[in-house]
């Protein structure tokens, strides 16, 4: 009449709960990306992303140390030009938007948090592609790699501790490697996406870099059909020399997480791109979801699915909430 089995002991209270969580989330599990823009005076609300904005110079330190204060385990920077062009010239200048940056914040925060940047042209460039693009208007995969390697040289040498090569173009991992380690930045770090599907969940984050693109990225970003594919990248990373790897978006491909964690040697972060964070916004403002209870729920799902770190837009904000318990 009565079960044997009674699993809810373990659910009784919230002392209960807690001690026997499989699962946590922690502020040093959490990266927050951010945008600053080249000239901008004040701080710019991004319409599609509500509470994430394009910062100034000022407005980026203060919130890259209001982020340190808050315990988060790192930052990823990325920059919006005033000018692009056809090959991305500013991301290699020295006094470029994303350089100039990395060395404010570098100089605002030091070592205490990890300092990343995203190494890719597609902020960069007219036509919004993540490289050069060849006669036939296709992206020439080995000319771009020549710029990603003097672009991770010069965000090194500007501040950042590890560098984030987002343009699935083959060879990048090998190409960067060589250059730092050739420059001297032999402590430099990697962070290869080694997955990044062809997505709709990037849009909001278009909007965020005033990206300039017309068409897609299906040639080089990956088929949201394949998982196969996902862990071939993932060895071919490794071999190349990757310190850490990370699969993007996360909540759509918590099953590739999965299985990429499972046979990585290296850290495995997860970025929990724009879409999501739009999504769970959105439907929060219309009163249909709880957005405490959402956010920290997304976060831990990404965390049970194997990364053992998220980028997300919620990163100081749960960062806050976890320390308050």
């Amino acid at each position: 009449m009565f079960p044997s089995h009674r699993p809810r002991r373990l659910r009784t209270t919230p002392a209960m709960r807690r001690l026997v969580a499989e699962t946590s989330v922690e502020p040093r599990h959490l990266v927050l990306p951010m945008f600053v823009r080249e000239g901008a005076g004040e701080p710019i609300p991004i319409a599609s992303m509500p509470g994430v904005v394009q910062h100034t110079r000022d407005s980026l330190r203060k919130a890259a140390a209001e982020a340190v204060e808050a315990g988060v385990g790192g930052l990823m920077l990325f920059g919006v030009p005033e000018r692009k062009d056809p090959t991305g010239s500013g991301a290699v200048d020295e006094n470029g938007v994303l350089n100039v940056a990395l060395r404010d914040v570098r100089a605002e925060v030091g070592d205490a948090t990890v300092l990343m940047s995203d190494c890719c042209l597609d902020e960069f460039t007219d036509h919004g592609h993540c490289g050069v693009l060849a006669e036939d208007g296709s992206v020439d995969n080995d000319a771009t790699l020549r710029v990603y390697a003097e672009m991770a040289v010069a965000q090194v040498e500007a501040g950042a501790h590890m560098v984030g090569p987002s343009g699935m173009m083959d060879g990048q991992v090998g190409v960067i490697r060589e250059a730092l380690d050739a420059a001297g930045h032999v402590n430099a770090g990697i962070l290869a996406y080694s997955v990044k599907y062809a997505s709709a969940f990037f849009g909001p984050f278009r909007d965020a870099v005033e990206s300039a693109l017309t068409g897609d990225r299906k040639t080089y970003q990956q088929d949201p059909a394949n998982v196969r594919e996902s862990l071939r990248e993932l060895d071919l990373d490794l071999a190349e020399g990757a310190d850490a790897v990370i699969v993007k978006p996360a909540l759509p491909y918590l099953d590739v997480l999965r299985a990429v964690a499972e046979v990585s040697t290296v850290p495995v972060f997860a970025y929990q791109v724009s879409g999501e964070y739009a999504m769970v916004e959105a439907a929060a403002a219309n009163g249909w979801l709880e957005r405490r209870r959402t956010i920290l729920e997304t976060l831990t799902s990404v965390r049970r699915a194997g990364a053992d770190s998220v980028l997300t837009y919620w990163a100081v904000e749960a960062a806050r909430w976890l320390r308050e318990g």
